[in-house]
This record gives C-alpha cells, sequence and structure tokens, in this order.
C-alpha cells in the first residue's frame, strides 16, 4: 500500500473509517425488558439440566418473513410456504458445547437437545421458540465460508455467556472494522488460544490472529506495512472494546503473509497450533488449504528444523551454567523443552505447544511405544510448572539449590533424549526404507500402466521399465540408475548391512526419482485427456465438451467454469442423453478415475447434440 493512500485516507471523515457497531435493535431491547422473567426462569432451568454443556443463551431478533431456513444446517427442515413472522414469538438461541460428545451423533445429540429444550421453554411461555446451535456447528460455518451465523450472534441480547459470545460479538464487530478499512491486505482473520480450544474461562483473553497480504507492496518495506497496520488494527481493537463494552482483552497478533510462510517451514510450534485449532472468521483462501494439508499430515517439519530444535539444548545448557541467577530457569525450561519437541518431531507429529508436550511425550514415547521411562517425563513436567509459577507470581524467588536440582534433572533429561532419538532414527530408519522401495515400484507399476504395460512381476520390472521407457528415450538413463541403487538398498536392508550414509543417499535420490515419475505421468494424463475433449467456440464464448467412459461432462463458458457445468450419458450410437446438472468437484472425481492410456471415439450424432447445446452456430475447433 503507497503511502499516499494513507494520507488519503487519513483525510477522510472518522465516521468513514469507523463501522456501526452490531446494536442489539430497539424492538429487541424492549422485548428482552418486557419479558426477562421468562427468559431467566428459562435461562435457570436449562442450566440445571445440562449444567456445564451450556456456554450461552440470547434472545433473537425475530425472523424475517421470507426466511426459510433455520440458523443451522443441524436445524429441522422448515415448512415450505413462508409464513408471516409472528411478534409475539421469543425467539432464543442456545449456544451448547458438544466438544464433549462421544456417545452420540452431532446430529442426534442436536434433535435430541432440541427435543428436550423445547419442552423446557413450552412449560414457560408456549410463544417460546428456542434454536439450538451446537458450537461445532459455528465453527464448521466458519470453515465453509458461511459467516452469517456469526452476524446473527453478535446481533443477539445475551441472557446468559460463559465468555463465548461476548468474545464472538467483540470479534466479529472488530473483523468488520479491519476490513472495513484494509480488505484488499487482509488474507485470513482467525480466532484461537483457550476459546477454541475449549479451555476458556470468563477472564480469558480472546486471541485473534490477521494475516496481512504483503505480497504486492513496492512503495514502503514489508516491516514498515506490519508496523503501520498493525497499530492502527490494534487501536481498532481497543475501539471495539469500547463500543461493545467487553472487558475482555482482546489479544491480537499481526502476521504478514511471507512471515507466516516463514514460520510454517521452520516448524514454528505456534503456528502449528494455530492452524490446527484456529477458526476463521474471514478468510480469502489461505488460511482453510493449509489447516486441511496438516489435517491431512502433508506438512511436515524438514530436517533442518527438527536438527535445530534438538541441538539448541546443549547450547542453552551452557549458557545456564555462566547465568543460574539472570536466564537459567528460562534456559533450562526451554533446553528440555525443545528437544522434546523436536522428538516428536521426528517422531511424525507436529510439535506441540509447551503445555501440551508432556502428556503427548508420555502418550508416545513411555505408554504407546514403551521407550522412554516415565521419570524422565517428571523431570520435564517440574520444570513447566515450575516455570509457569514464577511466571504468575505464584513463586516469588528460586533458591541457588533449586536451580541445581532443575540443572542436574535437565542434564539428565537431555542425556536420556539424545538416546530417544537414536531410537527413533533406527525405527524411523527401517520404515523408510521399506516405505521408499514399495514406493518406487508401485510409482513405476503406474508409468508402465500409463503407457499401455499391464501386470508387470516383481522380477521384471526392472528390464520391463529399462526396454519401454529408457531405451526408448522417454525417460533419461540416470533414472534408471537410481532404480537400480534403490534395489540394492532394500537387498542390503534386508540382509542388515545397510548404513546410515546409504539410507539417506536413498532418501535423497528417492525424492527426485518420484518427483520426476509423478510430472512424468501428469504429463501423460493431461496429453491423453486433451484428445477426450471437443473444443467448441459459440457466440462469443468457448465451450468444451469431455467425453470419459460412458459420460461427458459438458462446460458452457471455459473463463466461468463454476456456473454452467453439466453432464449427460453417452448412448451406443454415440449421441448425448439428457444433460444434467453437474459441479467442477464431481468433475475432478470422473477425471481420476478414469485409466490411461484412455481411448475416445467420437460418432457422428454427437455434433448434432452439440447444436442443440450450444446453439446452430457452434463451431468446432481443430487443433487449438
Amino acid at each position: 500500500m503507497a503511502k499516499k493512500e494513507y494520507k488519503k485516507k487519513e483525510k477522510n471523515s472518522k465516521i468513514e473509517e469507523k463501522v456501526p457497531p452490531p446494536k442489539i435493535p430497539k424492538e429487541l431491547e424492549s422485548k428482552l425488558k418486557a419479558i426477562k422473567t421468562k427468559l431467566e426462569k428459562f435461562k435457570k432451568e436449562i442450566i440445571k439440566k445440562f449444567d456445564k454443556y451450556i456456554i450461552a443463551v440470547s434472545l433473537l431478533p425475530p425472523p424475517r418473513q421470507d426466511e426459510k431456513q433455520k440458523l443451522t444446517e443441524g436445524s429441522a427442515q422448515p415448512d415450505q410456504k413462508a409464513k408471516p413472522a409472528d411478534k409475539d414469538k421469543i425467539h432464543t438461541l442456545v449456544l451448547v458445547d458438544d466438544s464433549d460428545s462421544k456417545t452420540m451423533s452431532k446430529q442426534e445429540l442436536h434433535e435430541k437437545l432440541s427435543t428436550i429444550i423445547a419442552n423446557i421453554a413450552k412449560g414457560i411461555d408456549k410463544n417460546m421458540a428456542p434454536e439450538i446451535v451446537l458450537l461445532s456447528e459455528v465453527w464448521q460455518n466458519c470453515y465453509d465460508g458461511k459467516y452469517e451465523l456469526l452476524q446473527m450472534i453478535a446481533l443477539s441480547a445475551p441472557i446468559y455467556d460463559t465468555g463465548m459470545l461476548s468474545a464472538i460479538k467483540i470479534a466479529e464487530l472488530h473483523k468488520t472494522m479491519v476490513l472495513k478499512k484494509f480488505e484488499k491486505y487482509i488474507v485470513s482473520y482467525v480466532l484461537a488460544g483457550s476459546l477454541v480450544q475449549g479451555k476458556s474461562t470468563k477472564t480469558s483473553d480472546i486471541d485473534v490472529w490477521i494475516v496481512i497480504d504483503d505480497t504486492d507492496v513496492k512503495k514502503m518495506t514489508r516491516a514498515e506495512l506490519k508496523d503501520k497496520l498493525r497499530a492502527i488494527i490494534i487501536g481498532m481493537g481497543i475501539e471495539a472494546g469500547e463500543i461493545t463494552g467487553i472487558k475482555n482483552k482482546l489479544n491480537i497478533q499481526v502476521y504478514i503473509l511471507t512471515d507466516f510462510w516463514d514460520s510454517l517451514k521452520e516448524a514454528n510450534p505456534i503456528i502449528f497450533t494455530l492452524l490446527r485449532d484456529g477458526v476463521p472468521f474471514y478468510d480469502r483462501g489461505v488460511f482453510m488449504p493449509w489447516k486441511l494439508l496438516l489435517k491431512m499430515g502433508k506438512i511436515k517439519p524438514s530436517a533442518e528444523a527438527i536438527d535445530m530444535f534438538m541441538s539448541s539444548g546443549e547450547q542453552m545448557l551452557q549458557r545456564v551454567d555462566l547465568k543460574l541467577k539472570d536466564i537459567g530457569m528460562e534456559d533450562i525450561f526451554y533446553a528440555i523443552l525443545t528437544p522434546s519437541q523436536a522428538a516428536l518431531m521426528m517422531f511424525g507429529i507436529p510439535p506441540p505447544t509447551p503445555k501440551e508436550t508432556p502428556k503427548l511425550m508420555r502418550d508416545v514415547f513411555v505408554h504407546k511405544e514403551k521407550l522412554l521411562e516415565g521419570n524422565f517425563v517428571d523431570i520435564l513436567e517440574k520444570n513447566i510448572t515450575v516455570r509457569k509459577d514464577i511466571e504468575h507470581g505464584v513463586k516469588k524467588e528460586m533458591t541457588g539449590k533449586e536451580v541445581d536440582e532443575l540443572l542436574s534433572g535437565a542434564k539428565k533429561y537431555l542425556k536420556r533424549i539424545k538416546r530417544l532419538f537414536t531410537q527413533i532414527e533406527k525405527i524411523k530408519e527401517e520404515e523408510d526404507v521399506v516405505h521408499i522401495y514399495d514406493t518406487i515400484i508401485t510409482i513405476i507399476r503406474d508409468t508402465l500402466r500409463s503407457e499401455g504395460v499391464e501386470k508387470v512381476s516383481d522380477i521384471e520390472i526392472v528390464k520391463i521399465f529399462e526396454d519401454e521407457m529408457i531405451s526408448q528415450g522417454k525417460i533419461p538413463a540416470r533414472f534408471l540408475r537410481i532404480l537400480n541403487e534403490i534395489i540394492k538398498a532394500k537387498k542390503d536392508y534386508d540382509e542388515k548391512k545397510l548404513t546410515k550414509p546409504e539410507v539417506e543417499k536413498v532418501k535423497k535420490d528417492s525424492r527426485e526419482f518420484i518427483k520426476f515419475m509423478v510430472e512424468y505421468i501428469q504429463r501423460k494424463r493431461g496429453s491423453e485427456l486433451e484428445k477426450a475433449k471437443i473444443r467448441v467456440k459459440h457466440g462469443k464464448k468457448y465451450g468444451e465438451v469431455i467425453l470419459l467412459g460412458n459420460e461427458a461432462y459438458i462446460i458452457h463458458d471455459i473463463d466461468n467454469q463454476e456456473k454452467g457445468l453439466s453432464k449427460a450419458k453417452i448412448n451406443p450410437d454415440g449421441s448425448l442423453g439428457p444433460a444434467k446438472q453437474s459441479s467442477l468437484e464431481e468433475l475432478e472425481k470422473a477425471l481420476s478415475k478414469i485409466d490411461i492410456p484412455h481411448k475416445v471415439f467420437i460418432k457422428e450424432p454427437i455434433f448434432e447434440n452439440l447444436k442443440d447445446i450450444f446453439g446452430k452456430d457452434v463451431e468446432v475447433l481443430i487443433n487449438y
């Protein structure tokens, strides 16, 4: 963003910069006063019945007359015909924490709660219409990019709140203010911390993360952009607190996009926790893809990050010996925490937060894998507890004796963790060699299948790969050498002759081999699928008919594929059956199921269908 743009915006009136707060409508305020006694009784009865599961109760504005759906997808279906809103109805929202629900499905829980709470409401006032919303439904709406439910909650009048309602209200207002002023630069606005982890209290901070797009900045440095926007955004947070009257501190963290990516590559535990637990209140397609990739296990720390975490322990312990009184406690804490996180990372688990690390160490290495003794995890837990007590003022000072005990325990712990790394390394090496071999053989079979070669035995696979792919110049000869080295490594592994340097070389070579083969198959698939397309021009638009097996997918406008995508059956005579509405997702699934090579035969009747689909002025493009 240019500096001139900032000056220009600063000259505009303050009215333009401010966003009207989500005030409760006057009609709702007067209604709240009139039925306060009934609502209090309703609140007490459902809290008595369901205790800690009720996290908020609020009075909702009357629904619009043309509203035909409930607030959430989990609600019952409404009548087909729109009915005039009943002004006597008391519409209430009951927000339920369903994070501990394991004995029944979300739908069953929703239906059961709705029935019980509706009966309680009728016993108080027949006009009371409670709407049950599970917290998971609110978060799922956010994951799906649907924010209407958040806006409705922000407009409701609170009757009972454990902290979640006020958090949504202030975050929703702050988000609106930020987007109004900086929408072009805001990539994601995410609610995080204890609120979304289910560990919040009424006094908990409301943690918000905002990611700013700095990829188009030319007239100022990225640091300047971050500092300027951060100051304004934090100021808006204070203003949002004053407007809503919510006393909880809005704790705002601002990241620029390039820094966010760097932190992800460096396996920053805070970023991993944010991706895992965060809920996007606004996202331009950056946060959710990364969140899903983490959930799928596709985001893994690099070897450099693991080495960095592991080596930091010894360096910090040396500093402890020199500065026991000044920074001893802090260094001892991180000296055993970071190698612990590195051990979990090496085992294939994303780095946890400090609070979660001991439990994971105990669950994974002590109980499940039986690689570590429980008394070593006790050392880690003691360090975390002492540090927390000092940080929160429970423990005012540290004696030299206490520091010596912690330092002695940390040295024992670090020595044992080094041995744990050796144990994990051995397990992973064995897993890696077998996995690499299986992956390489599988991808060679896929490559040969794309060339029409089926059912190749393990004994013949190298010879056929050489004849079909290497000798014909389709794949460079060096990949045959790599394949032979990997097969030899598997044989050495079976005979227990494989050394660690050889394992590392196999890993490196296999990555290069797999990348090349995947790209080859993708190019082959793309080339084959191009032959299955009929490209047409109708008017000023271009369309496509993709022939896949016994189905044809019709794209009416290539420049706007999300609209007007349909499919039709291919009849035995080559003509197309009636077209039905389809989607890009359905097309992608169909493409993934098609075997390569893929043969397509075009018969005359289909050209008549093109006129029916695209109009009489349709033109078929050749060699496009």
